[in-house]
């Protein structure tokens, strides 16, 4: 593999978030949520649990003394936004925004954490020009 200069060879990623109550942050991204548990470390409330976040990891460990930066947001996408409001709605997750279909043709719904942190929730319409793959 040719490498370009000044350029890092990362192998793995992961977002890492520190809430500000991590059980109360467990319960909406594994409960609420149902996000798939990739590994869990350490003991103690401020243990580490690592989510699996599609083709990436949410880490929800330690503890914070202010909510993430008002900046951070996830992008989550699912097959079906309809019925992941349906599903979510259930679960008692704040959606600030039900799904509506945007003018560059994806379908967002916008939820929040228990730290208000954003979560776009997000529907790739079969015509939508990402589903393009040039070759295949």
């Amino acid at each position: 593999m040719r490498r370009v200069a000044g350029m890092v060879h990362v192998l793995s990623s992961r977002v890492l978030l520190r809430p500000t109550d991590p059980e109360r942050s467990r319960a909406f991204y594994g409960e609420a949520l149902g996000l798939a548990v990739y590994r869990e470390f350490g003991t103690g409330p401020e243990r580490g649990t690592v989510y699996f976040l599609g083709g990436g990891f949410l880490e929800v460990s330690g503890r914070s003394d202010t909510p993430p930066a008002p900046g951070l947001q996830l992008w989550l996408q699912v097959a079906d936004a309809a019925a992941a409001h349906k599903e979510l709605t259930a679960q008692g997750v704040e959606v600030l925004r039900p799904p509506k279909k945007e003018p560059w043709g994806l379908v967002e719904m916008w939820i929040a954490d228990p730290d208000g942190v954003r979560i776009a929730v997000v529907e790739v319409p079969e015509d939508h020009p990402i589903r393009y793959r040039p070759g295949i």
